[in-house]
């Protein structure tokens, strides 16, 4: 979860556009040799928001083939991937292919973390750690419903 599964989370977030007020959580392991008390192997969640929007998310390291965006609502969807990997990203929607230029995320981070220090520029989204906490108070709420078997609420 603090790992892959923190995009999951994020990517929710931006597309619903609200913060989550509910969580419920799964965890599998397959492998706990490898996969040892501590170390999530698999945590499938669902995240609820105040629109009545659930987000079904999965972080994994045990599966292949899973790496995607999917959004669904009542007029349309878009797909992407992949969602964490490194790309090229492709895309469709119920319009057709997302063809977008492709670039190098990793230059575009750093051309804009340099413009935030060398040239004053205001980041896109703020750099005070609160969408850090934002993001661990969202975890938390996984890990307890994990343990728990419950829903958990989510105060952001």
């Amino acid at each position: 979860m603090m790992d892959i599964g923190i995009y999951s989370i994020n990517g929710a977030r931006y597309m619903v556009g609200e913060e989550p007020i509910w969580v419920t959580a799964q965890e599998t392991k397959t492998n706990p040799g490898v996969f040892k008390e501590g170390v999530d192997e698999t945590i499938q969640f669902q995240l609820g928001f105040p629109s009545g929007a659930v987000a079904s998310c999965l972080s994994t390291y045990n599966m292949n083939n899973l790496d995607r965006f999917f959004l669904n609502g009542t007029k349309g969807y878009v797909e992407m991937w992949p969602s964490t990997n490194y790309g090229p990203i492709q895309g469709r929607s119920h319009k057709g292919p997302l063809n977008q230029p492709i670039v190098t995320h990793q230059t575009v981070q750093m051309e804009e973390m340099a413009d935030i220090i060398l040239q004053g520029k205001q980041p896109v989204v703020p750099v005070d750690g609160d969408e850090g906490v934002r993001d661990l108070k969202v975890i938390d709420a996984i890990y307890a419903a994990v343990k728990s078997g419950q829903k958990q609420k989510i105060s952001i």
